[in-house]
């Protein structure tokens, strides 16, 4: 079902379909910023796009204007869902726009320690060409240096990777051990109660043998008595 702002705007649906279309492109230019920004430094570039390694303020604006676009149409639809009659399609229209302002939140977020981390690295570099120029004037140090800490950026973002992907790797074997101290628990319980049967059952046995006996010791007895009551009667009436 379909509700529309009046005055002959969109409907709920259509803002919805628009905010996805737009949070998805972007992402891939959240995505598309930060590769070239944590990429190794490049001298090479072209006219539409930036050296490699080198901040891209345009893609970051243009992301900027789409996820405020995207929040103003979670602003709309807030007001939208409120007035659906029904119960249940207002019930799922605010977890939709719930959701949606929470993905765009959270890419917002990551917008905005993406451009705190340039203008910080910014920020940093020219204070370190500032200080190497005035030391020697050779700007051709202060390119080597650039270039050594890109490397030395990208050591420590595969160290990071090898390091994330070791902690895992060892969640993963704990999880497999722990599966078997709880099959192996369950064994340990399965053997007890047999064991306890098994006991049971010998004692049972036992207590059968013992009555066997005595049932045995009773018959016999009341055999003999019958015999001797027998000749006792046979003497007695002879």
């Amino acid at each position: 079902m379909d509700f529309s702002g009046g005055g002959g705007g969109a409907t709920l649906s259509e803002m919805y379909q628009s905010a996805r279309r737009l949070l998805l492109s972007a992402r891939d230019g959240v995505a598309r910023v930060e590769r070239l920004a944590s990429a190794p430094a490049s001298s090479s570039y072209s006219a539409s796009a930036p050296p490699v390694g080198a901040p891209d303020p345009a893609g970051a604006e243009a992301v900027r204007r789409e996820v405020a676009q995207i929040q103003g149409l979670c602003a709309q639809m807030d007001r939208l869902w409120r007035s659906i009659p029904a119960k249940g399609q207002r019930d799922l229209w605010k977890r939709k726009v719930e959701q949606l302002s929470e993905e765009v939140d959270s890419l917002k977020e990551t917008l905005d320690k993406h451009s705190l981390r340039q203008r910080k690295r910014i920020l940093e570099a020219k204070e370190r060409a500032e200080l190497f120029e005035r030391a020697n004037g050779e700007s051709s140090h202060v390119l080597q240096i650039f270039d050594d800490e890109a490397q030395a950026m990208q050591s420590a973002r595969t160290s990071s990777r090898v390091l994330d992907e070791a902690y895992e790797t060892g969640v993963a074997i704990l999880h497999k051990y722990s599966d078997q101290r709880d099959r192996l628990k369950s064994a340990q319980r399965k053997a007890l109660d047999v064991l306890n049967t098994v006991g049971l059952s010998n004692s049972v046995l036992k207590l059968i043998e013992k009555r066997h006996r005595v049932d045995k010791r009773i018959a016999y007895g009341g055999m003999i008595i019958t015999v001797v009551l027998m000749v006792a009667f046979w003497r007695w009436t002879h």
